[in-house]
């Protein structure tokens, strides 16, 4: 996928596309909440837009329907948004990191759990 962004209903369908794997348009919009439940054209035109992003690929034809499926990773997806939201602090993770406390958003207990993820991944690395 090219550096696309999603819009958060792409975001969210792609979530459905995450978790359910391959899918009807129909199942994805059934997918929904049917308080927040978008409109069946809305996400079929979702859809057609993430397939020209390359997002998501026809895997399939059954009957009439079209089964669509993810051809971005979650994780990867994650590491794009990651990277961007560094950029907006000038690439710094410490300046990220003292937002994310001062707003409350990150505990110590965040904290030592980042310290222990870290900890593993440099043991890895040193294998």
């Amino acid at each position: 996928m090219s550096k696309t962004r999603l819009t958060p209903l792409e975001f969210q369908i792609m979530k459905v596309f995450w978790e359910r794997g391959s899918l009807a348009i129909r199942e994805v919009q059934e997918a929904f909440p049917e308080a927040n439940r978008p409109a069946y054209t809305t996400v079929q035109t979702t859809i057609y837009r993430l397939e020209a992003k390359h997002a998501v690929r026809r895997v399939r034809k059954i009957s009439n329907a079209h089964i669509f499926e993810a051809t971005i990773s979650r994780a990867g997806e994650q590491k794009r948004l990651l990277r961007e939201l560094l950029s907006l602090f000038g690439g710094r993770p410490q300046l990220m990191m003292a937002h994310l406390v001062e707003s409350g958003e990150l505990t110590l207990d965040d904290i030592k759990e980042a310290e222990k993820a870290l900890r593993h991944s440099r043991k890895d690395k040193a294998k």
